[in-house]
């Protein structure tokens, strides 16, 4: 993790650097995965910079916040994020099958009704509805890999 020259907050930084340097060395014992992303605010209002390992991208919050709403959405990258790893684990299911899938996509949409609220501690999705199109296999097949998609 890299925090801005300019950022304030230093101190607070340099012990989010240690903490993830002691967690990194006892995570490589096992088997989880860690996953580090940061997110810093521009000089426009609403728009965030974010980073992935060496990848950069802008997220901007939606226009109903004040935001400039040009660039894709917090909710929307969520909604990328589930669907991208639809893709790559229906993708790894097949090859564990050896089934002859040779694409996939898939389509989530979500629902957010700030006025009907699914908990009132946090604001989470109201539906979330995942759409598949599998090319090369059979609907028996499909029908097979996206069960197993569902287990995991």
């Amino acid at each position: 993790m890299s925090c801005p020259r300019d950022w304030d907050a230093a101190d607070a930084c340099d012990t989010v650097q240690a903490r993830a340097s002691f967690e990194s060395r006892h995570m490589e014992q096992s088997t989880a995965r860690g996953y580090t992303v940061n997110a810093r605010s521009t000089d426009t209002f609403g728009r965030v910079l974010c980073s992935a390992r060496n990848h950069h991208f802008i997220v901007d919050g939606p226009v109903q916040n004040g935001c400039p709403g040009e660039a894709v959405t917090p909710a929307e990258m969520f909604l990328a994020a589930i669907a991208a790893c639809g893709v790559e684990l229906l993708q790894s299911l097949a090859k564990e099958a050896k089934a002859n899938l040779r694409g996939i996509a898939v389509e989530i949409s979500g629902l957010l009704d700030r006025s009907k609220p699914v908990r009132t501690d946090l604001t989470v999705f109201n539906s979330v509805a995942l759409k598949f199109q599998l090319a090369g296999v059979s609907p028996a097949e499909g029908a097979a890999l996206i069960e197993r998609f569902k287990g995991r």
